[in-house]
């Protein structure tokens, strides 16, 4: 109904790049949303660290690198990406995001 179906694999890759990285790198909860809205997919990971997410490896460096890979996997395939610290009712964390346009 949307147009969404060519987005499934690759929404799918990168919502398991995003969970799995909030769940290895992270202590205690993580939880993913995946949100439609205008004519973008977005898919957030969230964990309960505030710390930023290691930066990507350059896509040049990829093979030989041991971690980083989910990340420059995420930010090669989406059309946007980010993160953002979060604080509410004493509780911290971050959101690790992507975007991808249906058109």
């Amino acid at each position: 109904m949307h147009g969404l179906i060519r987005l499934v694999d690759l929404a799918e890759l990168l919502a398991t790049e995003l969970i799995s990285n909030a769940v290895r790198h992270t202590k205690g909860p993580a939880a993913l949303r995946v949100r439609w809205s205008a004519g973008v997919l977005r898919i957030g990971a969230w964990d309960a660290d505030p710390a930023p997410p290691e930066p990507p490896v350059p896509l040049e460096r990829v093979a030989e690198a041991e971690e980083g890979r989910g990340l420059a996997l995420v930010k090669a395939c989406a059309d946007l990406w980010g993160w953002q610290p979060l604080s509410r009712e004493g509780n911290r964390g971050k959101v690790v995001w992507c975007e991808l346009a249906a058109a």
